[in-house]
């Protein structure tokens, strides 16, 4: 043991000596880098002394590296040494400390490549240690390099399986993201005055005395980011775009790292900011900021640890706690939490978020607007329960910052709409609360006008909270309101009328009060809302009236008589010149129409303030209500007087009216104020006899209705006195009529005249009626009538006035005489008679000289009454007679008036027109007992119907069918008419089919009004003949003369055809379709459309309630009707349209778009139904109209029941998408776009069992159906559907896929445009590879592709049993590029989304795709080459060497071409995709490489592709090419064997090639392999010649040449050499001049390697060669083309040089061969030196340097000098051409090279003499010139030869 310890301190000693003596910073580096590691191990020693020694030298160690900072340390074996499990800790806090030393010496790329090293040395190591390990990495993450494509096997930190490493890496990386730049922790200086330093903040520990730490941050954080050697700020923000970087690779979760790029966003540097906030932006779409995980994570970084009261919250240490982060980044942090749902639900973060960003201490205005946004997104967002305890904090918080913040009124204003918005989501927190709504108003007040709108839109969200104020809170608010209707700014008294209008119900009286002063408001937007809420009427159905009631007219009018006399008292109240009003003259107009509704309503009929005409229509029912009131209050006079003298409400409003019209006037006040006294003249009118001069100042108005109005008034109360008095003021009356020149008094004398006189003369008739002697009455005395008659004929004067106003007067006074009683004037005779009155106003009709519509009206009006109020009226039929012949073009309002004066007229004294209309309404209207009956309906009727409704003039046809509709509207109970409804009915239906829709209309209306009117046998007879005539469409003939109008203006164009009648007809056969013919009048009440129906005259028919009693009674047919008018609704005829949709109207009695909903939703089967068959219907207009309907149908609503359905409507619509119609076509469009998008919707995973039953359904309709239509835009749609629901399916589509994928992928060529087929048919093979690649990409990013990979996601083997087989058939027999294409691409993404579920169907699949191989396409060869490689990856063995065989075979005995390139591509994609099968099949493939390596190229360049695809496919596979063929030998020779033996010459060839390369490449093949080979070879060379034969000389060359050696041993079953030369030879004397030129090559090569002497033989054959093409025979040719010529010149050249070649090689060293030869083949060189070209002169030169160096004469042993000398001179005499050849230098080259070796030669064997003087001249002369060359080089060495020779 003690021996061991001595051995230890021995070695340490050792290396402590090395230290020493280590001179360089290198010598140092070694020894580190050597000893470092085990002198650390050495700490582990048991032994103390050992220890001390470590320590010591470590501690030598540590001064020498820190003093030398580029020595680097072994880190990496220091990080191995710092993961062993077994190492002591003692060793690994020691190796750390080097670690953290030599890391960052390091060079970049090695701290590159160590860092995940780092990352791994991390686990399970204590906690300092760890944050060491991440300081040092941090700052390497800058410079690492991400690989472009994410996948999880190339990111250099895999990360994935170490969850807990990344937690805490990204803890670390999130406080360097918080840790702000250049902060020094100074903790000796901060422990002393910790105090002081924290005081202010928050009580974090300041008693511990630990400092402070940077926002965000805890105090640990901080130190470990400092660490031992903090970072410079520039490497600090080189470690934050580091950590970017890292999280833009995605090497850690996305969900993870959110966070961080938040933080690093908010960076103070600017580039680290930018990269945060792109990658942010980049990855916004797909991070879910819904996830609590984010959310929680953001706002524990936002707030820090807060201190709660939990357990947690005493646990954590000071030095733990972190702090909230700084203001910069909440500002980040505030705008990610606004997108999140989740982030306005997290209590109690969500409140303690919003009261920092508004209160906190380092708050700015920024972060209070995004604080305050916050809340209205929590306002907004956040669910009922959870907002609920939320409330009052918000709600506190808010007015905390109104009340305290001042400076920006932009911030104000979004805190005061956040309250808004929380009344409206909390109302009941606000209700009890009216103290808000008083601050609120004060600020509106009182705040900046910018700020005003938003506390006005607060105010106005808040109402609704106190809708249901009760007892004093309601008195509060009344008073609160009151106050700020009377403040200057016109917002708050805006908001003050909403809430008088909204808190109070609509009876409240105080708030009428209020709102009807808010009337008088001289601002739009108060008064208008005032006026608004208070002329909003009851409801006309019960429910509604039950909700808006009104204030009772008693209480309403005591309520503002006191507060009238109250304002009278003191200074509000109105001056106008010499009048006081209490109220402003618009307040107290609103005030008296307000009380005049409250009267109505009190009166129990419907309020309405719009028209004066409506008005008048409920006089009778006020006239009773006020009487009763006058009644009772007369009782209860006496007990309750009331404060003011007045205390009859009638009376008050009365008091009210006249006060108001005193002042100022006004048309509905004036007619308040007739109303109210002409309903009770008896008891009211009486009051103001005293008042007349009052009155008459009114009738001298500037209005005309006003004076019209005011005369009446007049009339009620003159009517009231008798005797004196009336006769005064009638004479009064007529004297101001006559002497008076202004107009306007004249017209106002001239009506109160008339309507005075009307009402003596009903009067009169009334006490008549009562008592038969009227001599005792003094009311009615002879003087009287005179007066009265001259006061008639004084008003019949001014008829003829020039001013129509006082014509107009005048018509108006008679009417309203003639009205009431027979006319005071005689009935014929001279003179102002009846006659002359009649016939004056007929004229007035037609005259085209009054242009006064009014005048004209008037005249009718006035003709009409005259029968009525004369029983006797003599000319009765004339008068009727002028009304219907008066008919004028265009004057359809006059018509209406027309048939009311006919029906007037027609009954006489029995007419409602004879009635008071203020006491008596129409309906309760009888006519009195005695009256005498002057009744002509009987001639009426027959004239209209025999005469005019045949008239062929179309106005008069029209005119005819209103006064019909009249007669029948008013006479409906006339025996007359009742008698004559079947003529009236056919009346009718003939105008039914005129050109003119009002006609039409007219004429639907009059049906529908006999049907009500006939008995139940009648109703049978009018429906038949009625639906008999619609449906045969015959038509009355109207006689056609001379003066006859065909064609209404405005009406050309339009189609004659009856088209007018398509309606009726329409509406004919919906009714029969119901089986209830009769309901067509129903219909055809309903079908109201015409304008005219709105005007006064059209409603007068009352058809409102026709129809709404119509549309009752159809409600049994709902269920047959409803399909049917749907339909209708979208028809594309308009009348057809509109007619329909008016019936609907009536049906859907509350127009409410819910209640619609409903009714369709009831009838949601029958409609699609009634549609779905429609659709194919044979007239285009209902196709049309059914696609219509269905686009509106499928839309907003739950089609769970009909999903079955789909399909047919799919199939349907695709057919009518190809409709012949083009507007058809766009409706089905429509449609099919509409069921697209609910289709999608239906199939989306959260419908559960729904969606997959659409999908089920769906799918084979849109495969099979859609996409397979020749129509392209039902194509289009389909697949456009297909994608999204794909999309939207997901899973779902799982079980479809087998059916899907397959169909989607015919679709991919059936969508293709055809010219793309016919342009790939017409162009190259180039073009068409180029163009057919771009087909393929776009198909493979087609939509179908997409909905493919889509669905390729949720395969298992439970489809793929399915899938396989229709795949398989695709790729054998689908057409098309992008099919096949699409086929592969889907394998190679299942060999990698279900690789082991692929594996049993994997042979199935090659073999479909080797079908694909031999395609003729070259795209698709490489896209099934391409699947083919990845499939491998899953077949099994057998299958693969199935293949291989099959390729294999293809390669050796097909011919054609396509099958060799798909071997090449096949074999290659598997090297490239599936590597390892190659590996494992590397016997098979190799040696079919190694020979396809070797093909012979054609002319085309595809084939040389080929060999560079087995080129690389061999190169990749072996260890270098001669290893390769080594390790392969037997196999390599096998094939080539094989491509030997081939039927193929190429074939051959190829192996000959290969085997050639086998011998170059080996250097030396041992036996058994040579004999093998070379026996193939000379096997291969018998037999003819053919092309390709060449190769295998050339490879017996090589092999010979590569092998000479091995052929010298005799080995059995290989050929000696002379069997190799005799085969070789006989080839040399082949015909074939270019084989025999390779053959001689060949021959001389084996020759000269195996050094056989052979020359004779070959001389015999080469040297004819030679003197055949001599220059003299080269001419002797037979006559050939020039390029023949050319082609012939060029290979003999050849031939000659290849004969030179080969001679030089074959030269034997024989001396007897030598000497036979010598001389003649020195001769031949020399003769052919002389006279041939410079190539040929080059190759003889270099034949004749073979020659003279294998020629044994230049020996010693063998001299010959005579025979010497001969050939010297004889070459000295021809080389002298080669030298002074100037213009090839490559030729005196080569003839100076065979001087100079002669020579050298010469020298060597001393037989100078031979070379004789005339030799020698000849060289030096020859040499002399060369003296100038060109070239230097040439130069030089000629005059050293030369000197050498001269040297002799």
């Amino acid at each position: 043991m003690a021996s061991m310890v001595g051995r230890s301190v021995d070695q340490l000693e050792r290396v402590f000596l090395r230290l020493g003596h280590a001179e360089t910073d290198e010598q140092l580096q070694n020894i580190i880098s050597k000893f470092l590691p085990p002198v650390l191990l050495k700490l582990s020693s048991t032994q103390e002394g050992v220890r001390k020694k470590v320590m010591e030298l470590l501690v030598h160690l540590n001064k020498r590296i820190k003093s030398r900072p580029k020595i680097q340390l072994p880190v990496e074996t220091l990080l191995v040494q710092y993961q062993d499990p077994a190492a002591v800790s003692f060793v690994t806090n020691f190796t750390i400390i080097y670690v953290k030393m030599g890391y960052p010496r390091l060079p970049v790329e090695k701290q590159c490549e160590l860092a995940p090293t780092l990352l791994t040395a991390m686990e399970g190591k204590p906690q300092p240690q760890q944050d060491s390990l991440m300081h040092l990495l941090i700052p390497t993450l800058f410079h690492m390099k991400y690989p472009v494509e994410s996948s999880k096997s190339a990111s250099p930190f895999n990360l994935a399986e170490k969850p807990k490493t990344v937690q805490l890496l990204l803890d670390f990386m999130l406080d360097v993201l918080l840790m702000p730049y250049g902060y020094v922790l100074n903790e000796s200086q901060s422990r002393q005055n910790s105090s002081s330093a924290q005081g202010s903040s928050s009580n974090s520990g300041g008693s511990s005395g630990i400092p402070q730490p940077p926002p965000g941050m805890s105090f640990y954080a901080a130190k470990r980011v400092i660490g031992d050697n903090p970072w410079t700020p520039e490497q600090l923000e080189q470690c934050k775009l580091g950590i970017v970087k890292f999280i833009e690779a995605e090497q850690v979760p996305e969900l993870e790292a959110v966070l961080h790029l938040v933080i690093a966003s908010s960076d103070t540097r600017h580039s680290v900011a930018t990269a945060a906030d792109l990658e942010l932006k980049s990855k916004q779409s797909l991070i879910d900021w819904n996830n609590p995980a984010i959310i929680n994570k953001m706002y524990k970084v936002y707030l820090g640890d807060i201190p709660l009261k939990t357990k947690e919250g005493a646990v954590l240490k000071p030095e733990l706690k972190r702090d909230p982060v700084s203001t910069r980044v909440k500002l980040k942090i505030v705008p990610h939490l606004l997108r999140s749902r989740q982030a306005a639900e997290t209590f109690p973060a969500n409140i303690q978020v919003v009261y920092d960003g508004l209160f906190g201490t380092n708050t700015n205005s920024k972060l209070r607007t995004l604080s305050l946004q916050f809340v209205h997104h929590i306002c907004i967002t956040c669910p009922e329960i959870k907002i609920k305890p939320l409330g009052p904090m918000l709600l506190n918080g808010l007015t905390k910052l109104i009340n305290e913040y001042k400076e920006d009124p932009k911030l104000l204003s979004m805190a005061y709409s956040a309250v808004g918005k929380l009344s409206s989501r909390m109302p009941h927190l606000f209700t009890k609360d009216i103290a808000l709504v008083q601050q609120l108003f004060e600020a509106l007040c009182k705040e900046e006008p910018e700020t005003r709108l938003a506390i006005q839109e607060a105010l106005s969200m808040m109402v609704g909270a106190y809708s249901t104020l009760e007892g004093a809170q309601r008195t509060l608010m009344e008073a609160l309101v009151a106050s700020y209707l009377i403040k200057p700014e016109v917002q708050v008294r805006q908001v003050a009328v909403k809430f008088a209008s909204t808190v109070f119900p609509s009876d409240h009286i105080p708030s009428r009060y209020l709102l009807l002063l808010a009337a008088g408001d001289p601002r739009e937007e108060v008064h208008g809302e005032a006026q608004r809420v208070l002329r909003c009427l009851p409801g006309k159905n019960k429910n509604e009236a039950a909700s808006k009631q009104m204030p009772s007219f008693p209480e309403m009018v005591y309520y503002i008589q006191e507060k009238a006399s109250h304002r009278m008292k003191t200074p509000v109240k109105y001056m106008t010149g010499t009048t006081v009003l209490p109220f402003n003259p618009a307040a107290f107009g609103e005030i008296v129409l307000y009380l005049r509704m409250c009267l109505a309503h009190s009166a129990g009929v419907v309020p309405t303030s719009q028209s004066l005409a409506d008005m008048q229509d409920h006089a009778p029912a006020i006239g009773r209500y006020i009487r009763t009131l006058m009644s009772r209050n007369q009782v209860t006079a006496s007990s309750s007087s009331n404060k003011s003298g007045e205390t009859n409400p009638v009376q008050i409003y009365i008091g009210l009216l006249q006060q108001l019209l005193a002042g100022v006037g006004g048309l509905p006040v004036m007619y308040c104020l007739l109303e109210a006294v002409s309903v009770y003249p008896e008891k009211l009118a009486t009051k103001f006899v005293d008042k007349t001069e009052w009155i008459k100042s009114l009738m001298n108005s500037s209005k005309e209705e006003m004076r019209e109005l005011a005369a009446l008034f007049y009339s009620v109360v003159v009517s009231t006195v008798s005797g004196n008095e009336l006769k005064s003021m009638i004479e009064q009356l007529i004297k101001t009529t006559k002497d008076n020149h202004n107009p306007e008094i004249q017209h106002g004398s001239l009506l109160a005249l008339g309507f005075t006189i009307g009402r003596y003369l009903a009067k009169k008739k009334m006490r008549m009626a009562e008592q038969q002697d009227l001599e005792t009455n003094s009311d009615f005395l002879p003087e009287q009538e005179e007066l009265i008659q001259s006061a008639t004929e004084t008003i019949g004067s001014f008829l003829d006035s020039t001013s129509s106003l006082l014509a107009i007067a005048a018509c108006t006074a008679l009417g309203e005489i003639g009205r009431n009683g027979p006319l005071p004037v005689p009935s014929e005779g001279p003179g102002f008679t009846k006659l002359h009155l009649v016939e004056s106003l007929l004229n007035r009709i037609p005259s085209e000289k009054i242009v006064f519509l009014q005048m004209k009206e008037r005249a009718i009006q006035t003709l009409g009454y005259f029968p009525v109020g004369d029983g006797d009226f003599p000319q009765q039929k004339l008068l009727l007679q002028g009304l219907m012949d008066s008919v004028e073009a265009k004057q359809i309002e006059l018509q209406f008036t027309i048939g009311e004066a006919i029906t007037s007229a027609a009954v006489g004294t029995s007419s409602v027109a004879a009635r008071d209309s203020w006491l008596v309404t129409e309906e309760e209207y009888s006519p009195p007992a005695g009256a005498k009956v002057n009744d002509v309906v009987p001639w009426v009727l027959d004239v209209i119907l025999n005469k005019h409704i045949i008239s062929p003039n179309p106005h008069v046809r029209q005119a005819a069918c209103i006064w019909l509709l009249s007669l029948v509207r008013k006479l409906s109970t006339h025996k007359e008419v009742k008698s004559h409804l079947k003529e009236i009915q056919s009346a009718f239906v003939s105008v039914l089919s005129e050109n003119d829709e009002l006609s039409q209309d007219v004429a639907s209306k009059g049906l529908g009004l006999v049907y009500e009117l006939g008995s139940e046998q009648d109703q049978q007879q009018l429906v038949s003949t009625l639906v008999e005539t619609l449906m045969t469409g015959k038509r009355a003939k109207h006689e056609v003369s001379g003066d006859t109008v065909l064609f209404q203006g405005g009406s050309l164009g339009k189609t004659p055809d009856g088209q007018g009648l398509s309606t009726y007809k329409e509406l004919c056969s919906l009714a029969s379709d119901l089986s209830q013919p009769d309901l067509v009048y129903k219909f055809m009440n309903l079908a109201n459309h015409h304008a005219m129906w709105n005007s006064r005259k059209g409603a007068a028919f009352g058809f409102n309630v026709i129809a709404t009693r119509a549309g009752e009674q159809l409600a049994p047919f709902l269920p047959q009707l409803v399909p049917r008018l749907y339909r209708y609704q979208f028809d594309p005829n308009l009348g057809i349209r509109q007619a329909m949709t008016s019936i609907w109207n009536a049906l859907v009695t509350d127009k409410s778009m819910a209640s619609i909903c409903t009714l369709v939703d009831k009838y949601l089967k029958e409609i699609l139904q009634d549609l779905i068959k429609n659709l194919t219907s044979n007239m285009w207009r209902v196709r049309e109209s059914s696609c219509l309907a269905l686009n509106d149908l499928l839309r907003g609503r739950p089609l769970d029941d009909i999903i079955d359905k789909l399909p047919e409507i799919w199939e349907t619509l695709f057919r009518v998408q190809d409709d012949i119609k083009e507007s058809v076509r766009k409706a089905a469009e429509l449609a099919l776009k509409t069921l697209s998008k609910v289709c999608v919707k239906l199939c989306d995973p959260t419908k559960g069992a729904a969606g997959q039953r659409t999908i089920a359904v769906l799918l084979p309709c849109l495969l099979d159906k859609g996409m397979m239509s020749p129509v392209t835009e039902v194509r289009a749609l389909s697949i456009n559907t297909l994608v999204k629901i794909s999309k939207s399916a997901g899973a779902m589509l799982k079980p479809h896929a087998p059916k899907l994928i397959p169909a989607l992928l015919e679709s991919l060529s059936v969508l293709e445009p055809q010219v793309l087929n016919y342009l790939s048919l017409r162009a190259t093979d180039q073009e068409k590879a180029a163009m057919d690649s771009a087909r393929l990409s776009a198909a493979k990013s087609s939509p179908m592709m997409e909905t493919i990979n889509m669905c390729l996601q949720y395969l298992d083997v439970s489809v793929l049993g399915e899938l396989v087989p229709r795949l398989c058939e695709l790729i054998r027999s689908g057409v098309g590029l992008g099919t096949k294409g699409g086929c592969a691409s889907v394998i190679v993404s299942l060999t990698t989304q279900c690789p082991q579920d692929l594996t049993p169907y994997s042979g199935k699949l090659m073999g479909a795709l080797l079908s694909g191989l031999t395609d003729r396409n070259s795209v698709i060869q490489k896209s099934c080459a391409f699947a083919m490689g990845h499939l491998v990856r899953t077949s099994r063995d057998s299958s693969i060497e199935k293949l291989l065989q099959k390729l294999s075979g293809w390669y050796m005995e097909k011919e054609e071409p396509i099958y060799k390139t798909s071997c090449a591509l096949t074999i290659h994609a598997i090297g490239r995709y599936s590597p390892d099968v190659l590996k494992n099949h590397a016997k098979e493939v190799l040696p079919l490489a190694f020979l396809g390596m070797h093909e012979i190229a054609d002319e085309e360049k595809s084939e040389k592709e080929e060999c560079n695809l087995w080129t690389e496919v061999w190169q990749e596979n072996v260890p270098g090419s001669f290893g390769g063929i080594r390790l392969y030998l037997p196999e390599l020779i096998t094939i080539t064997q094989k491509a030997l033996q081939s039927q193929s010459w190429k074939m051959k060839a190829q192996g000959a090639i290969a085997m050639a390369s086998i011998a170059k490449q080996t250097s030396s093949l041992v036996p058994p392999y040579l004999g093998m080979i070379l026996n193939a070879l000379l096997q291969g060379l018998a037999g003819r010649t053919w092309a390709g034969k060449e190769e295998l000389l050339k490879a017996i060359a090589c092999v010979v040449t590569a092998c000479s050696a091995e052929l010298e041993k005799s080995v059995p079953n290989q050929p000696s050499t002379n069997e190799i030369l005799q085969a070789v030879l006989k080839e040399c004397c082949r015909e074939n001049l270019k084989y025999k030129i390779v053959a001689i090559s060949c021959a001389a090569d084996v020759l000269k390697a195996t050094k056989e002497d052979r020359f004779q033989e070959f001389s015999n054959i080469v040297i004819p060669l030679i003197k055949k093409n001599s220059v003299e025979n080269m001419g002797v040719r037979t006559p050939k083309t020039e390029d023949e010529n050319e082609k012939e010149r060029e290979l003999q050249l050849e031939s000659l040089l290849g004969a030179f070649e080969s001679l030089g090689k074959a030269w034997p060293r024989s001396e007897d061969t030598q000497r036979c030869y010598r001389q003649e083949l020195c001769k031949l060189m020399c003769e052919r030196l002389k006279l041939s070209m410079w190539k040929v002169q080059l190759g003889v030169l270099q034949a004749m340097n073979a020659f003279f160096q294998g020629l044994m004469l230049l020996e010693e042993e063998h001299a010959d000098p005579e025979a010497l000398a001969e050939i010297l001179l004889e070459t000295c005499k021809s080389i002298t051409y080669s030298l002074e050849n100037k213009n090839y230098s490559s030729v005196r080259t080569e003839a100076l090279s065979v001087i100079e070796l002669l020579l050298k030669r010469l020298e060597e064997s001393k037989q100078w003499e031979s070379l004789t003087s005339e030799c020698r001249v000849l060289l030096i002369e020859s040499l002399a010139t060369m003296d100038t060359d060109s070239r230097p080089e040439l130069q030089e060495k000629a005059s050293l030869l030369k000197k050498t020779l001269e040297n002799l």
